[in-house]
């Protein structure tokens, strides 16, 4: 095996997400679609020190673990369309390395756990990390979204294609 692509990682979840959101059918897809949906974002003991500070910010980056996403595959129907795409190209969680990546508004820090809305994360989701939002650096206009401009409007809803069973190993 070309050692360049050999490399061993050890990731640990900081905390946990807790939702309403029980399974991925019928889930919001993006932060976007999940207007009304709130949760509370547990974090662990040895983390909550490095919650300092981050209440003064209106949207938090939360960085997740799909513990229920499916295998990979490397074309994929997303949800907002039927046509086979590059997983790159999508936002899919069957990835190689399930990571998701969520802007949640910020609500409120007590006791070492964030609430938040606009959570479109499934209950009891590993939480890997946590980024502010910070509009200066993180809102950009563009001009091309790819496929996606091409698909009509929909509502963001997610169904079973990409959480028919756990992960192995998860």
């Amino acid at each position: 095996m070309n050692t360049e692509y050999d490399i061993s990682m050890k990731i640990s979840p900081i905390g946990v997400v807790h939702s309403s959101l029980i399974q991925a059918d019928g889930a919001p897809i993006q932060p976007v679609f999940a207007k009304n949906s709130e949760g509370l974002v547990e974090i662990y003991e040895p983390y909550r020190q490095g919650l300092k500070d981050l209440e003064g910010f209106e949207r938090i980056w939360l960085l997740c673990w799909f513990h229920k996403a499916r295998a990979t595959s490397l074309i994929v129907k997303p949800y907002l369309d039927n046509t086979p795409r590059g997983l790159f190209a999508t936002r899919a969680p069957a990835r190689p390395n399930p990571i998701g990546l969520s802007s949640v508004r910020l609500l409120s820090i007590e006791a070492g756990s964030i609430r938040v809305a606009e959570l479109d994360i499934l209950d009891g989701t590993p939480l890997l990390d946590i980024k502010p939002y910070v509009s200066k650096f993180d809102c950009y206009q563009v001009k091309r979204n790819g496929w996606i401009d091409s698909v009509p409007d929909k509502q963001g809803i997610a169904d079973e294609r990409f959480y028919n069973h756990d992960r192995t190993g998860d």
